[in-house]
């Protein structure tokens, strides 16, 4: 059957015809992205949608959304729109619907890409485990933590998380310091502080109070594109810093949830694959004193899926009405 997939985030919506059967994505065709902030709900927003498409768009629709689902009213952290669940079958004409947590898609979309979409990061070189749990974890805006379960008869169930909020926790000196910086604002300092994308900035000031230098004041935007160029070689130095952050962090995470593998998402995993590749993610990874053997056995991906939050959207509508 035919669906419109919808992935909503603060600043953008992304919107695209999806073919699903027997509980799987067939295909996902070309995304139509609009800003939020164009629009002044989410009903109008989709009736440009339809605009766009002609007019006419299947009668079942799968959304993501960038926040806790589950309640009557889901409100966005950074734009004014809200979703009513119960109104959507009014309001869209959707006869069918589903809404899904946006990092809890991009595991269904984990569950149902094929190899060709997931990158070698580290450990051993082979496809995913049939059974088992995979850690899924996405730094972006925040950093998003999911655990995908597969069972021996190919199904899979997926558990969003509050993962990235656990403890952060310090390996050495630099990060000691970071974690000073932070303790200045936060009572508690979470992993999502360090290891999100606007960590960076906190990351870069540190670097430059221990080397001596004046702090200049930029944003994550600017300092992630000065460190994955190389045209700063401080910013450059806090984008290692942050893969080295990140891999500690994806191992205690792979640990907790007793993994066989780990699959990183999200859009800035994906700006950051060579620096993760090439920087000592993969040693930090696997640093778990005893156990670093066993995290040296798991297989570490990073999906490239263009579009994983609408696949995953689709994924998540194909499962839930497989009967």
């Amino acid at each position: 059957m035919q669906l419109v997939a919808v992935d909503i985030g603060g600043t953008h919506a992304r919107f695209a015809l999806a073919e699903v059967a027997a509980g799987r994505v067939v295909s996902l065709g070309e995304a139509v992205t609009l800003k939020t902030a164009d629009h002044a709900s989410f009903q109008l927003a989709w009736q440009e949608y339809e605009r766009l498409t002609g007019g006419s768009v299947p009668p079942a629709v799968a959304i993501a959304v960038a926040g806790p689902v589950g309640s009557e009213v889901i409100q966005f952290t950074n734009n004014p729109w809200i979703i009513r669940p119960a109104l959507i079958p009014e309001k869209l004409g959707a006869k069918r619907h589903i809404v899904v947590n946006d990092f809890a898609a991009v595991a269904h979309a984990v569950a149902q890409t094929d190899d060709a979409h997931l990158l070698h990061l580290c450990g051993p070189d082979v496809p995913l485990p049939g059974t088992g749990t995979i850690s899924v974890v996405g730094p972006g805006t925040g950093l998003g933590v999911a655990q995908l379960c597969r069972s021996a008869a190919a199904s899979y169930h997926v558990q969003p998380t509050e993962g990235g909020h656990i403890d952060y926790a310090p390996l050495d000196k630099i990060e000691d310091a970071i974690l000073a910086r932070l303790r200045g604002r936060h009572r508690r300092v979470s992993a999502e502080r360090v290891v999100a994308g606007p960590g960076i900035v906190d990351i870069y000031e540190t670097l430059a109070s221990i080397e001596g230098r004046a702090i200049i004041s930029l944003t994550d935007k600017e300092l992630w594109a000065l460190g994955t160029s190389g045209e700063d070689s401080l910013a450059a130095a806090a984008v290692d810093r942050f893969c080295l952050s990140l891999g500690s962090v994806a191992g205690d995470l792979a640990l907790a949830h007793g993994a066989s593998a780990l699959v990183m998402a999200g859009g800035l995993g994906l700006r950051i694959k060579d620096s993760l590749i090439r920087s000592g993610f993969a040693e930090r990874f696997c640093a778990k004193g005893r156990f670093e053997a066993l995290m040296a056995a798991m297989p570490v991906k990073l999906i490239t899926h263009p579009q994983p939050g609408l696949f995953g959207a689709a994924a998540a509508f194909a499962q839930a009405h497989a009967q």
